[in-house]
């Protein structure tokens, strides 16, 4: 049976009357219509470019529809798709070993899961297995997935409305504050926060707190870069109480900062490391829990309560395997670097032109910029708030062909590694036109 391909407004309607849509209410939702994607663009049914500037949800880092991906995955389609999770496969054989030469220390054992969220959950299991101890430390600014565990593991707002969940969560002041105010001696934040976290480690007792969970670089909640000597010194005030360490690498891991792990800008081997979207640039899903040595030797011999019908599927591995040859062979992690520098000339030249421009950070491609409402600097949305020239700014970016994500006071800025310096600019002139609008509130 043919079916004559949908157009936008057919594709939207069905998709609202039988399907429900991630963080919205389905009679509110205005899903954007994609038919194909190649390289930085998708294209509407109809065929209207899409420049995508958030790597969809920071995930495609080798870009759309890449030939040698596809090409793999035909060739896996035709050979072992799926067996269960007790078998070994040369797909999983070939994948851990790969992870094992690429991963930061003596990070050389995995476990496989099918996304970021899975990947945290069975990393709460493993640290909490691992120590005997119960409690986990996390961030308020931070997210670690929608699951159970996780929900209660992340930090930000969408915590509160999946309250009362699973016990044994403690969440800490992150080191930079939200309001900006506090300086900019990195050092002195840094010895002050690790201060405060000491104090709470002792106020909860380190003998109950099994692990800290941290994004490496944190990602939606604002694309902050740890300030300087900060990870190194959480590193050494977790080791003297015994307590784990676990970067979430969800987002900033395989090439997005600039470096293949964003854990490799700062020196910093974790105990557990967990990833999963650029794994495989999600054109299929798999993440995995990555664990140092120590780990894996003790789970050698005790039982690692942890099970999933598709652990290391073994399609899903061979894709992986394809998308980490081209991220790496083809140069994109050194693209990144080199295109953030580009990025951060962009930001610098719309924060002087544009008033409602308050800062822009990146590390890599993995960038943000806030938007403010007058010149003491006050965000033009309140946390978990928004603002009417916001919805208008993230209208302009949808009319003109930008896609990308706009929460709060701020947007995203994370194309995909492949992208070229022309692609860029592309994106940046776009925003600088939006940010007239959100200059027209500006209380100056």
């Amino acid at each position: 049976m043919t079916t004559e391909p949908m157009t936008s407004d057919e594709m939207i309607q069905t998709c609202l009357e039988h399907t429900m849509f991630s963080w919205t209410a389905t009679g509110k939702v205005s899903p954007l219509p994609i038919a194909r994607a190649e390289g930085v663009y998708m294209y509407t049914p109809e065929g209207k470019r899409i420049l995508d500037f958030n790597s969809q949800l920071m995930c495609v880092n080798v870009g759309h529809g890449h030939p040698k991906v596809i090409a793999a995955m035909k060739q896996a389609a035709e050979g072992l798709t799926y067996v269960f999770p007790g078998a070994a496969t040369e797909p999983r054989a070939r994948l851990a070993k790969r992870l094992a030469e690429l991963c930061p220390g003596d990070i050389d054992t995995f476990f496989f899961t099918l996304s970021g969220a899975e990947s945290n959950e069975n990393a709460i299991k493993a640290a909490r297995l691992f120590t005997g101890r119960f409690k986990i430390l996390s961030s308020y600014r931070s997210y670690h997935g929608a699951t159970n565990a996780c929900m209660q593991l992340t930090g930000d707002p969408r915590r509160i409305h999946n309250e009362p969940g699973s016990p044994g969560f403690v969440h800490v002041m992150p080191p930079w504050p939200y309001d900006y105010s506090f300086g900019d001696d990195e050092e002195q934040i840094t010895a002050q926060h690790l201060r405060y976290l000491e104090e709470t480690i002792m106020y909860e007792g380190p003998e109950t707190i099994a692990a800290m969970f941290v994004e490496t670089v944190t990602g939606t909640n604002g694309i902050l870069p740890p300030p300087k000597g900060w990870l190194q010194g959480l590193r050494a005030l977790l080791d003297r109480y015994g307590i784990l360490m676990v970067c979430d690498e969800v987002m900033c891991g395989w090439g997005r900062t600039g470096k293949l792990f964003a854990v490799e800008h700062y020196d910093v081997v974790p105990d557990i490391l967990t990833m999963a979207k650029g794994l495989t640039s999600s054109y299929v899903p798999l993440g995995a829990m990555g664990v140092r040595r120590k780990i894996a030797e003790h789970f050698r011999e005790h039982v690692f309560w942890g099970g999933l019908t598709y652990n290391a599927h073994a399609y899903a591995c061979a894709v992986a395997l394809a998308a980490i040859d081209v991220l790496v062979g083809e140069g994109m992690v050194e693209n990144a670097a080199k295109q953030g520098a580009v990025m951060r000339e962009e930001m610098d030249r719309l924060i002087a032109k544009h008033p409602s421009a308050r800062e822009g950070r990146c590390i890599g491609l993995f960038g943000m910029m806030d938007v403010q409402k007058n010149a003491a600097g006050e965000s033009i949305a309140p946390y978990n708030g928004t603002h009417p020239a916001m919805g208008r700014l993230a209208q302009f970016f949808r009319d003109e062909g930008l896609f990308t994500f706009v929460r709060w006071g701020s947007f995203m800025c994370n194309p995909p590694l492949c992208i070229t310096e022309e692609q860029l600019r592309e994106g940046f002139a776009i925003i600088d036109r939006g940010l007239d609008i959100t200059d027209e509130v500006y209380e100056g």
